[in-house]
């Protein structure tokens, strides 16, 4: 293309976007810098349709959004160690503030470590706890509303008034102290509750106000959250524990149980009646004294009054079997006036070879 076209071109686009300009400049005055866009238009950009959701259907942005998500696996048997948490605690706080104490939880779901740490209402108080059998570590968060309410009870504030928050300052020595005291007793509660599962010993490790000091595991690990609400009277905040993924992979096959002491396939009942009956069960045992290898035709020639004769001597050791089993090695004697032995070793039984062992 010559120098003369490509200046042709050029000129009529602009003559193009001058007769645009003119014709909206003709249907009214023009349109603002800044507009604000509505929540339809919003949700149109982002991808979310008002009707059911299709996975084929997905914007780009929401693809980006969903990528993000990681969907964990579900412990059945936590959740119901966390119910038994707020028996225990019910009745645990109401000795430790003698006051009349209501535990439910709110909510309990997975959630990425760092995306927990940021959504964390500040100001709070942080409590890193160690799983000593686990080796590794858990988070107890209290709220500044628990806190200030926890305070007041335990230092006689009166019943019906609301705790005093007094914000901008940072934790007193007697209100870190009162606090500490409170995750004593859950902690405690919370070893009480897995004791049924398994066993281990939750260790108070120390208490921080910066979530950036609290930092327990990767930002990016998985981690298992339980939100707790406690109330007291007109008083009362949020408690919340959070455990790793990383923490419970030791007792993970455990967690991943319907209900306490699963067994697929056995009926306990029926396995402890069949103990009882086979140790009832009579067994005959045989003392054998010798064993002799004789040729066919010689054993067919015995008759009524033929005589073998024993290799064994007078004290040699005999044995005691059941059948093709070698159970016992005893001493042949005689008490009143009969035969009689006495086990002097016990023979150890036969290893039985395995299924894939006696294919």
């Amino acid at each position: 293309m010559s120098g003369s076209e490509e200046e042709d071109l050029a000129a009529a686009w602009g003559a193009a976007l001058d007769q645009e300009g003119g014709g909206e400049a003709a249907e009214g005055p023009p349109p603002e810098a800044t507009r604000v866009l509505n929540q339809a238009e919003i949700d149109s950009l982002l991808g979310f349709e008002s009707g059911p959701s299709s996975d084929q259907g997905l914007s780009g942005i929401e693809r980006i959004i969903s990528s993000g998500l990681v969907q964990y696996e579900r412990l059945p048997m936590l959740e119901i160690v966390f119910d038994r948490l707020v028996r225990l605690m019910t009745t645990t706080l109401r000795n430790f503030t003698s006051d009349n104490v209501e535990i439910s939880i709110d909510a309990m779901g997975s959630q990425r470590f760092g995306d927990y740490l940021n959504s964390i209402p500040l100001p709070a108080m942080l409590a890193v706890f160690r799983a000593d059998q686990w080796d590794n570590f858990g988070l107890i968060v209290v709220d500044s509303a628990l806190i200030y309410s926890v305070v007041d009870v335990l230092l006689g504030g009166r019943r019906g008034t609301a705790a005093m928050r007094i914000e901008g300052r940072p934790y007193t020595t007697i209100e870190r102290t009162l606090v500490e005291r409170l995750i004593g007793v859950v902690l405690g509660d919370l070893k009480a509750a897995f004791e049924p599962l398994c066993e281990v010993d939750f260790r108070f490790d120390r208490l921080e106000v910066n979530p950036r000091f609290a930092a327990i595991s990767r930002l990016s690990n998985a981690a298992v959250v339980s939100r707790m609400r406690i109330e007291m009277e007109d008083r009362g905040g949020r408690l919340e524990v959070l455990l790793p993924y990383a923490t419970l992979e030791p007792v993970r096959e455990l967690l991943l149980q319907q209900f306490m002491g699963e067994r697929f396939g056995r009926d306990s009942i029926w396995e402890t009646h069949l103990a009882e009956e086979l140790r009832q069960t009579e067994v005959a045992i045989d003392v054998v004294l010798d064993q002799q290898l004789m040729p066919l035709r010689q054993v067919l020639d015995l008759k009524v009054g033929d005589r073998i004769s024993l290799a064994a001597g007078p004290g040699a050791p005999v044995s005691l079997r059941c059948g093709d089993v070698e159970l016992f090695e005893a001493q042949l004697g005689r008490r009143e006036n009969r035969l009689a032995v006495r086990i002097e070793k016990v023979r150890p039984l036969p290893v039985l070879p395995t299924e894939e062992e006696a294919a």
